[in-house]
C-alpha cells in the first residue's frame, strides 16, 4: 500500500503531496473553505421582511414630530377651512386690509396667524392647542410606519424586479408613489376624524350653547359619521390625498438627491486625505436633518392646494346635511370662485411652520434609529 501514499522519482521515494493547502510558515496543511454550502442555492430574505426597521423608525419619528408640532397643526387645519377663512375675510374688510400687495399680504398673513394662535389659547384654553392630538397620534404612528416601510420595501422590491440600482431615481419615484397611495388609503378615516375635531369649536361650555359643539370626542365623531354619512363618509378627501401623492413623491426624490450629494461630498473629503474642518463635521451631523426640511418645504409650496381641498372635503356637512363640496374638481372651482387664487393657499404659513421642522425631526430620528438598528436607509 506504500505506492498509494508515496511516489518515486529516480528510485527515491517522495511523500505524496497533501490535497490541503500548505502553510508557508509551518509547512502544515490548512483546511480549505467548504464549498458545498456556497454551492447550494442561498435563501434570499424577502424585501418585505427586511424592511421592519423602517416600520419602527418611521413610527417613532412621526410620533415625536406630531407631539412637538401639535399646536401648529391645529392652526393650519383651521386656516384651511372655509369657516375660518370667511371670518378672516370679514375682519380684513373691516380693517381696510381686503386688498394688499403680495409682500404686504404675506406680512399681514403672518401677523394674522400668530394672532389666531394666541386667541385659541386665550378663548379656548391651552388644551385646545392639542385638540385632535389623540386621533392625530393614532393616525401619525401607523401612517409614518406604513410610509417608511412601504418606501423601504418598494426600493428593495423594485430594484430586485427591474435590476436597477436602489439609488436610481426611477426606483425612488415608484417607491414614493406606492408608499403615498398605500398610506393615504389606509389612514384616511383617522385623518377625517382628526380634521372634524380640530374644526369643532371648543367654547360651547363657556357660552352655554351646547349645540355649537358637534362632537364630544373621537368615538362620538366616528358614530355620527357612520350614522349620518355611512362607511363611505370616512373616505371623504381621499381623492385629494391621492393628489397629495405628488407632494410626498417630490419630497422623497429631492431628499434622496440631497442624501446622494452629501454622500459624494463625504467621499470627496475622505479621498482628499485632508483633515475635516468644523464645517465638514457640521454637514455630517445636520445634512440629512436640514435636507429633509428643505425638501418638505419646497414640495409643500409646489403642491399646497391639495391640502386645502382635502381639509374642505373632510369638513362636516352643512346644517341641512348636505356637503358643501361634492368632489375634488368642484372644491377647486368653488374655492377659486369665492376666495380667488389666495384661497387655495389658506393656512400656508402655519403649514410650513409645522411641516418643515416636523419633517426635519421625523427624518432625523428615522435615519438615527436605522443606524442604531444597523439598517440601510
Amino acid at each position: 500500500m506504500a505506492s498509494s501514499t508515496t511516489q518515486r522519482r529516480d528510485g527515491i521515494p517522495i511523500p505524496r503531496q497533501s490535497p490541503l493547502t500548505q502553510s508557508r510558515e509551518l509547512g502544515g496543511a490548512t483546511p480549505e473553505a467548504d464549498t458545498t454550502a456556497t454551492a447550494s442555492p442561498k435563501t434570499e430574505v424577502s424585501p418585505f421582511a427586511s424592511s421592519w426597521p423602517h416600520f419602527v423608525a418611521g413610527g417613532i419619528g412621526g410620533m415625536t414630530a406630531a407631539v412637538l408640532t401639535a399646536p401648529l397643526d391645529v392652526l393650519k387645519t383651521r386656516l384651511q377651512s372655509d369657516f375660518y377663512q370667511a371670518q378672516l375675510r370679514t375682519a380684513r374688510a373691516a380693517s381696510g386690509h381686503a386688498r394688499l400687495s403680495p409682500l404686504r399680504g404675506a406680512t399681514y398673513h403672518l401677523r394674522e396667524t400668530v394672532q389666531i394662535l394666541r386667541d385659541v389659547h386665550r378663548v379656548e384654553g391651552s388644551r385646545a392647542l392639542f385638540k385632535g392630538l389623540g386621533p392625530n397620534l393614532i393616525g401619525v404612528v401607523p401612517a409614518r410606519s406604513i410610509t417608511f416601510y412601504a418606501y423601504g420595501t418598494g426600493k428593495r422590491a423594485y430594484s430586485k424586479w427591474t435590476g436597477l440600482d436602489p439609488t436610481n431615481p426611477v426606483i425612488h419615484l415608484g417607491s414614493a408613489v406606492t408608499a403615498g397611495i398605500v398610506t393615504g388609503t389606509a389612514t384616511n378615516p383617522i385623518w377625517l376624524v382628526k380634521t372634524r375635531l380640530q374644526l369643532d369649536k371648543n367654547d360651547a361650555e363657556k357660552k352655554g350653547d351646547l349645540s355649537r359643539r358637534r362632537y364630544r370626542n373621537s368615538w362620538d365623531c366616528v358614530k355620527q359619521v357612520m350614522r349620518n354619512e355611512g362607511p363611505t363618509g370616512f373616505f371623504k378627501g381621499l381623492s385629494a390625498s391621492y393628489l397629495g401623492v405628488t407632494e410626498s413623491t417630490l419630497q422623497w426624490m429631492m431628499y434622496e438627491e440631497i442624501k446622494r450629494r452629501l454622500r459624494v461630498r463625504e467621499e470627496g473629503v475622505l479621498a482628499s486625505g485632508r483633515e475635516k474642518t468644523w464645517w465638514d463635521h457640521t454637514v455630517n451631523w445636520t445634512g440629512n436633518f436640514l435636507g429633509a426640511g428643505a425638501a418638505k418645504g419646497l414640495a409643500s409650496i409646489l403642491t399646497y392646494p391639495h391640502e386645502v381641498a382635502r381639509t374642505r372635503l373632510r369638513q362636516a356637512p352643512m346644517a341641512d346635511g348636505r356637503p358643501k363640496y361634492t368632489g375634488l374638481v368642484h372644491c377647486f372651482k368653488l374655492v377659486w370662485k369665492e376666495e380667488g387664487f389666495l384661497g387655495l393657499y389658506g393656512g400656508l404659513t402655519p403649514h410650513l411652520m409645522r411641516t418643515i421642522p416636523s419633517a426635519a425631526i421625523m427624518f432625523g430620528m428615522y435615519e438615527g434609529i436605522l443606524k442604531i438598528l444597523g439598517a440601510k436607509s
